[in-house]
C-alpha cells in the first residue's frame, strides 16, 4: 500500500497559506500532511477608528483610511492573508500600550492563539471529511504559549518530540527546535543539546532505515540552508556589491543524519533554500517559503513499503 505526503513549511501566520495546505489533503490526494514550523505571525496590524467612523491604518508602508465596513473587512483579510494579525483599535488604547512592551506581547499572544483556534477549528472539520491526520509542529519562531492550542484535537496533532507511526511501514520523530539564530526565537537550543534533543528519539525508533526525520532546521552546509549572512545588527552582509552566504543549517541534524541514515529528512528555516539533497542515502528535502506572497511551496512524496516511489515539488 502506498502512502502519499505531502509537507510544507514557515507559513508564518498566512492564512491563505494555511489553508491551502489543508485543502493538499483532497487536492493532491495525500494520505499525510505534515507542515515543518514557523506557524505563526511576525506582528499585528493595528487599524485605529477614528471620531468620523473611519479608521487609520498603515500596511505595507501605504498610510490608509478606511471608509466603510466592506473596506475594514476587506483589509483585515488582505492582512491576514499576508501573514499578520489585525486589530481594530482606538488612539487612546494605542497611545497606553504602545511604550509597554508587555502589553504589546500580551496583546501579540492573544491574536496568536485566536487566529490557531479558528484555523484548526476550520481545518478539522475538512480534514475529517477526507480522514487524513495532519502533524503541525511548532518552529522556532513559534511561541511556546501556542502548544495550547493543540489539545482536544482529533486531526491536528502536535508530534514534537514524539515517535509516531504515520502508516504500518514509516515511523516519524519530529522537532520544531532549531539551533541558536541571530534572531533568538523561542525555540532554539545549542548545538549539542539539540542533538540530545534528536538522538533521544532516535533512539526509540524501531526501524531507523524507513523513519522519517521531521526536523524544522536543515542539516548543515546542505544546499539546504543557504541564506544571506547578518552583520551584529542583524543586516545583510555584501562584498563587493555580492551577497555573502553561508550555511544556516545545524550541524547536529548533519552528524544525526549521517549517523543514523533514516530514509528521508524534511526541513525548512530557510525559506530561500528550497531544494533537494542525498545525504549517504537520506533523502532530504526543504521546499521553500514564499508565505509573504501567499504563495504555498510543498513536497509531494510517495512512500511504499520498499522506500520512495517518487517526489514532485509543488508550488502555487
Amino acid at each position: 500500500m502506498e502512502t502519499r505526503i505531502f509537507y510544507a513549511t514557515d507559513i508564518h501566520g498566512s492564512e491563505k497559506c494555511f489553508m491551502k495546505f489543508i485543502n493538499s489533503a483532497k487536492f493532491y490526494k495525500a494520505n499525510v500532511l505534515i507542515l515543518g514550523g514557523d506557524i505563526t505571525g511576525k506582528m499585528v496590524i493595528p487599524l485605529v477608528k477614528q471620531s468620523d467612523g473611519t479608521y487609520r491604518v498603515n500596511f505595507l508602508g501605504l498610510d490608509r483610511v478606511i471608509k466603510s465596513e466592506k473596506e475594514l473587512d476587506d483589509m483585515e483579510k488582505s492582512i491576514r492573508l499576508t501573514g499578520f494579525y489585525p486589530h481594530r483599535t482606538s488612539d487612546e488604547e494605542l497611545s497606553k500600550i504602545s511604550d509597554d512592551e508587555e502589553k504589546i506581547d500580551t496583546l501579540f499572544t492573544r491574536l496568536m492563539i485566536e487566529t490557531l483556534n479558528k484555523w484548526f477549528t476550520i481545518a478539522e472539520h475538512r480534514l475529517e471529511e477526507v480522514g487524513v491526520k495532519c502533524y503541525i509542529t511548532p518552529g522556532n519562531d513559534d511561541k511556546l504559549e501556542i502548544d495550547q492550542c493543540f489539545r482536544n484535537l482529533k486531526y491536528i496533532i502536535n508530534p514534537e518530540g514524539q515517535i509516531i507511526n504515520i502508516d504500518a511501514h514509516h515511523e516519524m520523530i519530529s522537532t520544531g527546535y532549531s539551533n541558536i539564530t541571530p534572531f533568538k526565537a523561542p525555540r532554539e537550543l545549542p548545538e549539542e543539546e539539540l542533538s540530545q534533543k534528536i538522538e533521544a528519539m532516535v533512539l526509540k525508533v524501531q526501524n531507523i532505515s524507513s523513519c522519517i526525520f521531521n526536523l524544522h532546521c536543515p542539516p548543515l552546509n546542505s544546499g539546504l540552508d543557504a541564506c544571506q549572512k547578518l552583520d551584529v545588527t542583524l543586516k545583510p552582509v555584501f562584498k563587493s556589491g555580492h551577497p555573502v552566504m553561508i550555511g544556516g543549517g545545524s550541524s547536529a541534524v548533519r552528524r544525526l543524519i549521517e549517523k543514523y541514515q533514516p530514509l528521508i529528512s524534511l526541513h525548512g528555516h530557510i525559506h530561500e533554500s528550497k531544494n533537494f539533497a542525498k545525504i549517504g542515502r537520506t533523502l532530504c528535502y526543504n521546499p521553500g517559503s514564499e508565505y509573504s506572497e501567499g504563495i504555498l511551496n510543498g513536497v509531494i512524496i510517495n512512500l511504499t513499503e520498499k522506500g520512495v516511489k517518487s517526489h514532485q515539488f509543488t508550488s502555487g
